[in-house]
């Protein structure tokens, strides 16, 4: 994960731009957890397991494994992100997700001048709110 962090921050050089992930990135979370969670998998009584909690868990696992205290760190935002895109109506999440992103891109267009980092690599997609995390641990 340190090799993936370094290269991520080399294409995150402005503030500006990293104002914008830090607005983008949790949106675009809440977004996709709405979204996924309007894809049931498997209903069992009153419990329904959907898209959204079975990618968040393989991208827990992807974190805590490969970053181990920041993993764990962001695995736990990352899960209460995404549960309250569960809780969202459809349209207000495929908002939020929709507005991430073009918060991401303006960042990169307008101050970075330098395109997203997982046009590159798409494992950065998972890269970002870890390094959010790390970002904000380290200004304290």
């Amino acid at each position: 994960m340190r090799e993936r962090l370094t290269e991520y921050t080399e294409h995150h050089r402005s503030a500006a731009n990293e104002v914008c992930h830090y607005i983008g990135i949790p949106t675009i979370i809440i977004g996709a957890g709405t979204l996924l969670g309007f894809v049931p998998l498997v209903r069992i009584g009153d419990v329904s397991l959907t898209l959204a909690e079975v990618i968040t868990g393989a991208v827990i696992v992807f974190y805590v494994v490969s970053a181990r205290l920041l993993g764990v760190v962001t695995a736990l935002i990352l899960g209460v992100l995404v549960a309250l895109g569960r809780s969202l109506p459809l349209l207000v999440g495929a908002g939020l997700f929709l507005g991430g992103w073009a918060v991401q891109f303006v960042g990169h267009a307008w101050w970075e001048k330098r395109s997203p980092a997982f046009l590159r690599n798409l494992v950065h997609l998972l890269v970002g709110p870890a390094w959010l995390v790390e970002r904000a641990f380290a200004r304290e």
